[in-house]
């Protein structure tokens, strides 16, 4: 007995979708190559409206902006395959209008500045949650947005940002020291203790 797959079938865990159905003026590309963050992200904006198709390479990035030119976009720097500017680019040059967020977990000026002059309006770093996203999207030249209520403390974004290079290293405590220019002992001691509260 041949059995007919439904469209929400086929956009299942198995297919990756690909194009935009609905409202087009509200559709939003989410390109990260970190599943559960993708995930949850994807969800949180399709909660406030955003017509959402989430890609976790920067070649499928490109394809979905060239094809279908979304409105906004959310793109992380680094991506498994190559740099999200790339993607960013892409977008432009598809649809200037479009409003992009560079989304990374490596601040600092100089790729700040990079994603600017790419194209992207605004920079958040990770991790940022879907109500600092959409602030950032529909900003639209107001002023900038009230602080976070409770922001991460800075001994927080200390840790997460340690945590992250060591698992960049693979979890290398030899090379995430030299990476971040601390005694190996010190980043032990920090790897071992809990997180600071947010």
């Amino acid at each position: 007995m041949d059995i007919l797959k439904t469209t929400d079938d086929l956009l299942s865990d198995d297919a990756v979708k690909l194009t935009f159905t609905g409202d087009v003026t509200r559709s939003l590309l989410i390109v990260d190559d970190d599943a559960p963050f993708r995930t949850r992200l994807a969800r949180a904006m399709e909660k406030r409206g955003f017509n959402v198709v989430a890609v976790d390479s920067v070649q499928l990035g490109i394809e979905v902006a060239q094809e279908s030119a979304p409105a906004f976009a959310v793109v992380d720097l680094r991506l498994g395959d190559g740099n999200g500017l790339d993607v960013v680019s892409s977008l432009r040059d598809a649809r200037p209008d479009a409003r992009v967020v560079m989304l990374t977990g490596y601040g600092n000026i100089a790729t700040a500045v990079a994603a600017v002059k790419a194209g992207a309006v605004d920079y958040l770093p990770k991790p940022a949650d879907a109500d600092a996203v959409e602030a950032a999207l529909l900003a639209d030249g107001r002023p900038l947005p009230q602080p976070p209520e409770n922001p991460m403390s800075a001994d927080r974004v200390r840790w997460e940002h340690i945590q992250r290079v060591f698992e960049q290293c693979d979890r290398n405590v030899s090379e995430t020291a030299r990476r971040l220019k601390m005694h190996r002992r010190t980043l032990q001691r920090i790897l071992n203790k809990h997180a600071p509260r947010a």
